[in-house]
């Protein structure tokens, strides 16, 4: 089968390197040429709402998915008049817009922070007056890696913003305080086949995840039963099909969802080494109309981002259980460059050895 990708950064690559085994090919596009998923099949590149290039794009592909959220829906919209497009494009513009994703998550029965809609200054005076400080600004569209947001712990803040940013298209949220972050990576098939991998705990830094654990410490069945609820209820209502993610604040022992991710996540990339089938295999296996591979763990893994810098190469492969995956990618400040996993069968050799890791790579 062959695989159209919209996008063509590293989800694309761990994607298509996943589905080459399986014997399918890949065809990618992106704006940016030479992008890292261009090592594993022919890239077009060009604005993703150019539809002769679509057309082009879809001649001899049987099925089209995407790598991130921030594919123009109105592309998506135009090619599943064409050719079958998983997840569905109605996910897509449900988590570009975070009041859509909140009205939606509500809508559904699935509690999330408290959220004011922000369209004007005087919306924001309002909303911060309703509710306190402190609380989170937000860009609607297009934040990721904690750009576009601001923490507003004082009017100082709140007089701040009002004089640097433009008061439109923006949500104001409660501030949460959780115990700790935890996501859970699900998959769906055509057939409507459901798996879902164990709950996994996240630490972030400067908005930007640096570490998952897998699976989450501390996490009884009750946990991992309710994440499975709420993760069904989100895929039903979409008539989902593909690899979902969803992150929640554990506060007081339950969960409270803060957004999810139509597409393989970064909390997710552990599993590349420690379940038996990872996110991107089981995401071609779902799209590609295939049975779904087992979801257990293998041991316990953690996952680190490197961001900015790469690490020396010999000093991770030095380390036993450790693999690095590199993306392609020239070094920037704050650019995830590619991620080291850590996996071991023994559970105190694990917490031992992540120890000295989060010391060297955190």
């Amino acid at each position: 089968m062959k695989i159209g990708i919209l996008g063509a950064g590293q989800l694309g690559r761990m994607l298509a390197l996943s589905g080459i085994p399986l014997n399918h090919t890949f065809k990618f596009l992106d704006p940016a040429p030479n992008s890292p998923a261009s090592v594993a099949g022919e890239q077009l590149c060009g604005n993703y709402d150019d539809t002769e290039l679509l057309d082009s794009f879809i001649k001899d592909l049987d099925v089209v998915t995407y790598e991130f959220e921030n594919v123009s829906a109105k592309a998506t919209n135009y090619l599943t008049n064409k050719v079958k497009v998983f997840p569905p494009p109605k996910a897509l513009e449900i988590t570009q817009d975070r009041i859509f994703e909140k009205r939606f998550f509500n809508g559904i029965g699935v509690h999330t922070a408290g959220f004011y809609e922000i369209n004007s200054k005087d919306d924001l005076i309002s909303a911060v007056k309703k509710n306190g400080y402190p609380c989170i600004l937000k860009t609607r569209r297009m934040g990721y890696d904690g750009k576009g947001q601001y923490l507003l712990k004082s009017k100082d803040d709140l007089d701040d913003v009002l004089g640097s940013i433009e008061a439109s298209n923006l949500i104001l949220e409660d501030f949460v305080k959780f115990d700790r972050e935890v996501s859970i990576i699900c998959v769906k098939a055509v057939n409507g086949q459901t798996k879902f991998y164990s709950l996994v705990e996240n630490r972030h830094r400067e908005g930007i995840l640096r570490l998952s654990t897998a699976p989450a410490a501390n996490t009884n069945k009750g946990l991992q039963e309710t994440a499975e609820n709420i993760a069904t209820k989100v895929l039903d209502a979409l008539d989902y099909v593909g690899v979902l993610a969803i992150e929640f604040f554990v506060a007081d022992g339950k969960l409270l969802a803060n957004e999810m991710a139509c597409r393989v996540h970064n909390s997710g990339h552990w599993t590349i080494e420690g379940a038996e089938t990872s996110q991107f295999e089981n995401h071609i296996r779902a799209v590609a109309g295939q049975a779904l591979g087992s979801v257990n763990n293998i041991g316990y893994s953690a996952m680190f981002n490197i961001i900015g810098e790469p690490p020396d190469t010999e000093s991770v492969l030095s380390i036993p259980g450790a693999h690095l995956h590199l993306y392609g990618k020239e070094p920037r400040p704050n650019r995830k460059l590619g991620h080291i996993t850590y996996r071991s069968d023994n559970f105190a050799d694990f917490n031992k050895n992540l120890i000295n890791l989060t010391a060297q790579f955190l």
